[in-house]
């Protein structure tokens, strides 16, 4: 796993800086509308949150979201329109894409981008999260990490969030990695 910086003052960023930049994954699941999802070719070249996460999580998912959906309320609308959020469930036995779609759209009304569910088998879940660098879920995934990754339009990550930070600092580092 990359390392992260250890001080909040060592950057540009409000989150926590990646020592190692982690390119943007590339991994293939079903979105919530039932078609394929190409996660590396949908995304490229846009600014892109991505969280592993569930929807019956009682705590750090739907508050994570919330966040998100608040940081992209608060930015230009610019760059909340080439904003992508991706949510990849960790529980899939549970999250089927349309209750991913249900689940999600409780966040993103009124955004000019719907966010992003995406499911598959436990396999093809595990092989995402092994892409993107995070932490395997455990328990059926309801104990995974709580990583916010921030892709830029570079297609790199450079900074992530976790359960704490909040939708200012989101805000505000999608602002940086935008150019805005």
């Amino acid at each position: 796993m990359a390392e992260i910086s250890t001080s909040a003052d060592a950057g540009p960023y409000a989150g926590r800086e990646l020592s190692d930049p982690r390119p943007r994954p590339d991994f293939t699941l079903t979105a919530q509308g039932g078609a394929r999802f190409d996660f590396a070719q949908e995304t490229s070249g846009q600014p892109t949150l991505l969280f592993f996460g569930y929807a019956n999580c009682p705590d750090v998912c739907p508050t994570t979201m919330a966040d998100v959906a608040l940081a992209l309320r608060s930015v230009p609308e610019d760059v909340a329109a080439r904003t992508q959020v991706v949510f990849v469930t960790t529980d899939p036995a549970r999250d089927t894409p349309k209750f991913l779609g249900e689940y999600l759209a409780r966040f993103d009304a009124e955004l000019p981008n719907r966010f992003v569910g995406l499911t598959g088998t436990p396999a093809e879940v595990e092989s995402a999260q092994g892409a993107a660098e995070v932490s395997l879920a455990e328990a059926g995934g309801t104990m995974h990490a709580t990583s916010l990754l921030l892709y830029g339009p570079d297609d790199v990550a450079r900074v992530m969030f976790s359960a704490g930070d909040t939708a200012e600092e989101i805000a505000e580092d999608l602002t940086t990695v935008t150019g805005s």
